[in-house]
């Protein structure tokens, strides 16, 4: 077998519920050394460990996202991911341990399974980042949009964390379209520089990380634009949020 047909098989084998000829498909390409394999490996056991050393006090409070964007007056439903987190967890563990391996459909749904929890605990990474930005010792805040009606939000700026842009009322972009983030220079004539792509939720919300560090000595502002969605090297639109970098205190 080939790299592509043992994909959706590097987990299983992580985890020991790999059958063959999978399996021994797997460790052969291992123990000759093959760089697509040993690599997916190195992310499969990485994840399996996140899986394995999950807990709920290690998880951020179900109310995080909620709190984070009350920071801008924006009211939100209950966020109940970090529970369904460690349940799902729970229950995949549990399940993992009572069949191993004897059903090739339990297998499928082990996969299925992996790929939510991923995402969910890519997630609530971004919180627990977000949430230590914004308490770092060094972090400044500055508010954007508060005599307009849209967008309005604040900026939570640290010099070697970076940025975090949360707003509300940012209406979702058309078809074709993103928001584009920008550093905007302090020096005359200077021009714009790339700080990454988004969309905004659909009820209007964004909560956006922009990783550092920032010089605030450079930097006057973070910018946002509406781009293709492929992004643009220049601006090509007016800025539909340009909030100010406050230097850190000294």
């Amino acid at each position: 077998m080939n790299c592509p047909e043992l994909r959706d098989h590097y987990e299983l084998y992580a985890l020991g519920l790999a059958e063959n000829p999978e399996r021994d498909e797997i460790r052969a390409h291992l123990h000759r050394g093959c760089e697509v394999c040993m690599l997916e490996m190195k992310r499969a056991r990485e994840l399996a460990a996140l899986l394995g050393g999950s807990s709920t006090s290690a998880a951020p409070s179900p109310k995080l996202r909620r709190r984070i964007l009350a920071s801008v007056g924006v009211e939100q439903r209950a966020f109940g991911w970090a529970p369904l987190l460690a349940g799902t967890t729970a229950m995949f563990l549990a399940a993992a341990i009572y069949f191993g391996g004897r059903e090739w459909d339990f297998s499928r749904q082990v996969v299925r399974l992996t790929a939510q929890s991923r995402a969910q605990i890519i997630e609530l990474t971004r919180l627990n980042e977000a949430m230590q930005l914004m308490n770092g010792a060094d972090t400044t805040v500055t508010s954007f949009g508060e005599k307009k009606p849209v967008p309005k939000g604040k900026l939570f700026y640290n010099p070697s964390k970076g940025a975090l842009l949360i707003a509300s009322n940012l209406p979702p972009a058309p078809a074709g379209k993103a928001y584009e983030l920008w550093y905007i220079p302090k020096a005359k004539g200077a021009s714009p520089a790339r700080a990454g792509m988004f969309q905004s939720q659909s009820d209007g919300t964004v909560m956006q990380m922009i990783p550092g560090p920032i010089d605030a000595n450079t930097t006057a502002a973070i910018a946002v634009t509406l781009e293709n969605e492929a992004g643009v090297d220049a601006p090509t639109s007016t800025p539909v949020i340009v909030a100010t970098l406050a230097p850190a205190l000294q």
